[in-house]
């Protein structure tokens, strides 16, 4: 997961990358250096839903058992599509997550990116991962980090999943995708647990905590999901804990549930194009199995 050691591992290559692009090429979308600057790593046109009609975007409120959420929507301006929730990394929804979503939506699904934070404050919380690493994120985001156990998780699941199958650009006969990255890695999992009928593939890239000692692990709530799994380790998280990608696969396996585990050759945090570690062709890599996964709901 995501954590002061990951961020430590960084080392001089956080320090290379951040003198290499300076905060401002991360800015807000509405600058045209950041859109040019993220497309670039995303593999889309900046340009693509903002004036041809191929795209739909809105940002959202979604009720919940615990408050209102807020989030990102993107869709294909035309017809019914299968849904996709994300769940982002630490720094939450930013624009990074934004344009990724545009490159999933222009594939032809619905995306609602997601504010894991929103019981504290409305995103974004930070503009991007630099201003995490330069603003004390991990001190920010400690106490907002704490409320978000398995149950909130599963509940925010199914206020989710109803406001997605209310929307008319919903396909409701197909299966809802979770991606999730590094905090949001479990968040797909228990996800698919809380609303069975309806999350048909969940991926997990560079994810924590899948496989701990708890009933409320997400390798513990597989036989409750009815999900395909993509499970995406990175590499470094691996060398420390090479047991959990063997956990959660032989759960999956007890629980009879598809589950696709690797381990990339990128470390954590590499499917993410505003991260330090970006890897393109492992992220590319990771893309693509990810929409595998998707056409099978």
């Amino acid at each position: 997961m995501c954590d002061r050691g990951n961020l430590a591992e960084f080392g001089e290559g956080a320090k290379d990358w951040r003198s290499r692009i300076n905060r401002r090429q991360f800015g807000a979308v509405s600058a045209a250096g950041a859109a040019v600057t993220l497309a670039a790593c995303a593999g889309v046109d900046p340009g693509a839903g903002q004036g041809d009609g191929a795209l739909k975007e809105d940002s959202v409120t979604i009720t919940t058992a615990d408050g209102t959420m807020d989030a990102f929507f993107v869709r294909p301006a035309k017809g019914k599509h299968r849904a996709v929730i994300c769940w982002p990394d630490i720094a939450s929804l930013r624009d990074a997550f934004m344009m990724m979503a545009r490159r999933t939506a222009a594939e032809g699904y619905a995306v609602l990116v997601v504010n894991p934070y929103y019981r504290d404050l409305p995103a974004p919380q930070f503009a991007d991962f630099p201003d995490f690493i330069s603003s004390g994120g991990f001190q920010k985001v400690g106490p907002w980090r704490a409320k978000l156990t398995a149950e909130a998780i599963m509940r925010d699941a199914k206020s989710i999943v109803s406001w997605l199958d209310r929307q008319s650009e919903v396909d409701t006969k197909r299966g809802i995708g979770t991606e999730g990255y590094c905090m949001g890695g479990p968040f797909t999992v228990w996800s698919a647990a809380a609303v069975p009928a309806r999350v048909a593939g969940a991926a997990s890239f560079h994810g924590g905590g899948l496989a701990v000692d708890s009933p409320m692990s997400p390798h513990a709530l597989l036989g409750t999901a009815r999900a395909s799994f993509l499970i995406g380790v990175a590499r470094n998280d691996d060398a420390k804990d090479p047991e959990t990608k063997v956990t959660f696969k032989a759960a999956a396996v007890a629980a009879g549930r598809a589950a696709e585990v690797e381990v990339y050759q990128a470390d954590h945090g590499w499917t993410v194009i505003d991260s330090p570690v970006y890897d393109k062709p492992e992220a590319e890599r990771a893309y693509a199995r990810k929409l595998a996964l998707y056409g099978k709901m």
